[in-house]
């Protein structure tokens, strides 16, 4: 009992010092690094040239302190780089154009820090020859820059590549208009056939309950003619034939009077004899009316 008690004693200021060395380990633990997104230049117009290849090249080298480029999150050559790449399109069959990176320094004195970038396009033709060049250049200056360098540093880049971005796109269409091009060639895209669709034909009309027509107003008084079969009227009978005799006049045989003749000269007035007036003769007897007819004999 007596033997387990220097033990116990020994083992509680070890304990206490442990802990305090963990404390101070998890107070010293590396402040999260800030993050700054990639530059990119793909969203602004493309400059079409007139030739076969497009080749970037840098004469920049850095040359340390007071040069702090190379603490820089987005590197000033990288980011000159990135603009050749994505702003230049080849679209020509003869030729080649070289961007050359002059300058990218980023000069600190105090806590102030310059950059200054400078940037040249030539364009050589077939031969070897050069045709034409544009240059650009762009400064700027970021100053109470204190302790955070990378920061100050990653801001001053990009308000340098906005105005380089202008700058160049400017000098390129003063000095090379003739070796741009306003549209790219692309080739004609494959329209397919077309097939002829036919109209689907109307449906039919629905059958409906037919109504029936209303009859026509008639005048007051009348009287429809009476539905169902009607009865036959009796036939008419047969006359006789040949027709009993007497029943027909019997025709004359008497030839009528000749008709005087007239004088060749007409008579003078005291000759012409005294007209006589005659009574019309009497009138032929009308035949006896028909005897009503009776049935057929055989």
């Amino acid at each position: 009992m007596t033997s387990s008690m220097p033990t116990r004693v020994w083992f509680r200021p070890f304990a206490f010092v442990l802990v305090l060395l963990l404390a101070a380990c998890a107070s010293e633990e590396p402040a999260p690094q800030a993050s700054y997104p990639p530059l990119d230049f793909s969203y602004l117009p493309p400059l079409l040239l007139n030739v076969a290849t497009v080749e970037v090249q840098s004469q920049y080298v850095p040359s340390g302190p007071p040069d702090v480029s190379q603490d820089d999150p987005a590197p000033p050559v990288a980011a000159l780089r990135l603009m050749a790449t994505e702003r230049l399109k080849p679209v020509g069959s003869a030729g080649r154009a070289v961007f050359s990176i002059d300058d990218a320094a980023m000069v600190r004195s105090g806590d102030t820090v310059t950059g200054a970038f400078s940037v040249t396009l030539n364009i050589y033709t077939s031969a070897g020859v050069r045709a034409g060049f544009a240059q650009a250049t762009a400064t700027r200056q970021v100053t109470n820059v204190d302790g955070d360098l990378p920061g100050a540093l990653y801001t001053l880049t990009r308000q340098l590549m906005q105005q380089m971005n202008i700058e160049f796109e400017y000098q390129v269409r003063r000095s090379l208009h003739d070796w741009l091009v306003s549209t790219a060639p692309t080739p004609p895209p494959l329209v397919p056939q077309q097939v002829p669709v036919q109209p689907a034909p109307p449906p039919p009309p629905q059958a409906g309950p037919v109504r029936p027509a209303m009859p026509a107003p008639q005048p007051p008084g009348y009287s429809p003619p009476p539905s169902g079969p009607q009865p036959m009227a009796p036939p008419e009978p047969a006359l006789p034939y040949p027709p009993p005799a007497g029943a027909l006049p019997e025709p004359t045989t008497g030839q009528p009077p000749p008709m005087p003749s007239l004088p060749s000269t007409p008579p003078s007035a005291g000759t012409l004899p005294p007209t006589r007036t005659t009574p019309p003769s009497s009138s032929p007897a009308l035949p006896q009316p028909l005897p009503p007819l009776g049935p057929v004999q055989d």
